[in-house]
């Protein structure tokens, strides 16, 4: 049986210095774990929301809730897809994304918030099917996104980076 990939903390020069804020969320230990177990609080904090407070936006100009779990689904499937990608060898270079574009753009504020969180919840499985599942040396692969050097493993913690930022911001502004 091949041996299981490693998601060890990645370094500094696996990603661009943007992304050291969401890698820098995360503790230390076994990322998958955390994973799995972030996207079961992400779910239950949100599955606590009334509907209602998911059209809520905490100031003019900022998203929705609905548009804020949106996102989150949204970038875990580009830096997922990424993940796959460079996993795979493929050394083409991938497009950045405007989340100023998509999000208006996603339908998220005529779905409810159940469905939602629901989908973030499939979008989470399918990211720890993927990771769990690669070859033992695919974390380490590089390539490139945005136009910044990046490698599989440093993108499996920018998920989990950016959920917990999202999540940190859910409570702090959404929630209080």
């Amino acid at each position: 049986m091949p041996a299981a990939p490693r998601y060890d903390r990645p370094d500094p020069g696996e990603h661009d210095e943007y992304y050291t804020r969401y890698i820098a969320k995360v503790p230390d230990g076994d990322l998958l774990a955390m994973l799995e177990a972030q996207g079961r609080e992400t779910a239950g904090v949100l599955r606590g929301v009334p509907e209602a407070r998911g059209d809520f936006a905490y100031a003019p100009g900022k998203w929705t809730l609905k548009e804020v779990v949106g996102h989150v689904s949204d970038a875990e499937r580009v830096f997922s897809y990424r993940a796959l990608r460079i996993a795979r060898g493929d050394q083409t270079p991938l497009a950045s994304f405007d989340q100023e574009t998509w999000t208006p753009q996603s339908g998220a504020t005529a779905r409810t918030l159940a469905d939602l969180v629901d989908e973030l919840e499939a979008v989470r499985r399918a990211t720890l099917a993927l990771l769990a599942h690669l070859p033992a040396e695919a974390p380490l692969r590089r390539g490139t996104a945005s136009g910044k050097g990046v490698s599989v493993r440093a993108l499996a913690w920018i998920i989990a980076g950016h959920e917990r930022h999202h999540l940190g911001i859910i409570r702090q502004r959404y929630l209080s």
